[in-house]
């Protein structure tokens, strides 16, 4: 009995994977093995950026936060040990908002965190 191939659901997943490769460079684009191993490599990279974009903007929020405290006078922990001790509804994200494009609500909430 001949082997039975289902060449549609083989071609279709080929067809996905050389539309994800559209775009890249000689080979990688239009040969399969290597597009396959490209495509999925990126999307590798894909999964772990997802990861470091959490890092990165806590890292910035934490920088601009600092930043903030300094020009009042404190350091960052300092400034968020009162926070906390506070019970301070503010997380990172709002806090360095405020200190970036918001100084005189940062001030209040640093003169608030003093009391």
């Amino acid at each position: 009995m001949p082997r039975s191939v289902n060449h549609v659901a083989s071609k279709a997943r080929r067809k996905a994977i050389m539309k994800h490769a559209k775009g890249y460079y000689g080979r990688r684009k239009n040969v399969w093995t290597v597009a396959k191993n490209a495509v999925e490599k990126g999307w590798q990279y894909a999964y772990e950026g997802r990861k470091q974009k959490k890092r990165n903007f806590r890292s910035l929020w934490i920088t601009r936060i600092n930043a903030g405290a300094r020009q009042h006078g404190m350091s960052y922990s300092q400034f968020m040990g009162l926070v906390n001790k506070s019970e301070m509804e503010l997380n990172r994200k709002v806090l360095a908002d405020l200190a970036m494009n918001h100084p005189d609500a940062f001030k209040a909430v640093v003169e608030a965190v003093k009391k």
